[in-house]
């Protein structure tokens, strides 16, 4: 447990998933990237994260996934198995993935449209009660009551909360809330929300940027430990643009744009799956190619 708690304090990194010409997931491009990203001091890797289209891999593609993340990392990073769907299914995918050697389990937050908030919150309470390895609770809207986030918090087998949420005011009250647990509050909304969450008690961020600049990632995240929010600023300025349009169609380019950023780098790692933005239109190309040569030199 302190192991995984440890690694949430630091970039808990979301690698893509890469595509062949034909559409299936690339094991071995997965194998490369990874061990870039475990060879760059990356503290957490979420395999099948939504930076890897959780949502529009198979089942049996989300194992291939764990599966190779494991063995790419070779121990060097933490590597935590994401998953999700219906309850049944993500325990088993859990204990698949704890089979194949994953540190941890990160449940995503269960995406019904008529799931109740407190039933969500049950959702990965009972995920944790099944898994023999600590399990991120990644909760991405703030209608949990502060009671919700006491019970996750308390939960012996749940690591640490990934708060996706933007509400500032309600991260403040959770904190408060469980000032005498373990549990580890981590940044879900990337390196530009960082800042806030750290002066707020929160430790440790996610991050699709690594796939692209992990030293950049790294950089940041030094100066937050030591404090350093004007530094931590200015790096993150550098990267403004970049986030910026990760969000564009209502955030259906957030994978796009770090998908294409590779391509720019000389790895093809291939499109987004649809329903995610399958590719930038040219102005949109042009913009970030200027944005990485910027940042890459």
């Amino acid at each position: 447990m302190e192991k995984v708690r440890s690694a949430l304090t630091g970039i808990s990194g979301v690698p893509v998933t890469p595509y062949t010409s034909d559409g299936a997931v690339d094991a071995s491009k997965l194998s490369t990237l990874i061990k870039g990203l475990a060879e760059a001091g990356v503290h957490n890797l979420m395999a099948a994260g939504n930076t890897g289209e959780f949502f529009t891999l198979t089942l049996e593609e989300v194992r291939l996934v764990h599966r190779t993340a494991v063995k790419a990392a070779a121990g060097k990073s933490l590597v935590s198995a994401a998953v999700g769907r219906s309850l049944t299914e993500a325990k088993a995918l859990a204990r698949d993935a704890v089979a194949e050697g994953a540190d941890a389990i990160m449940g995503h937050h269960p995406m019904d449209p008529f799931a109740g908030p407190s039933y969500q919150a049950k959702y990965f309470l009972n995920l944790a009660d099944a898994a023999t390895v600590p399990v991120i609770a990644y909760v991405r809207s703030d209608s949990f009551s502060v009671s919700d986030f006491q019970q996750l918090a308390l939960h012996q087998n749940i690591a640490g909360i990934k708060f996706a949420s933007s509400n500032l005011m309600l991260l403040a009250e959770v904190i408060r809330a469980t000032k005498d647990t373990p549990t580890i509050w981590v940044c879900g909304l990337a390196e530009g929300w960082a800042p806030a969450f750290f002066a707020m008690g929160a430790r440790g961020f996610t991050s699709g940027l690594v796939n692209v600049f992990p030293e950049r990632s790294h950089a940041i995240y030094q100066a937050l430990e030591a404090g350093n929010y004007e530094a931590a600023r200015n790096l993150i300025d550098g990267i403004a643009g970049f986030e910026a349009m990760r969000t564009k169609y209502f955030n259906g380019a957030n994978v796009t744009v770090v998908k294409e950023a590779i391509k720019m780098l000389g790895t093809d790692v291939g499109p987004v799956r649809i329903p995610g933005v399958e590719a930038l239109n040219d102005a949109e190309r042009a913009e970030l190619r200027e944005i990485v040569e910027r940042v890459k030199s």
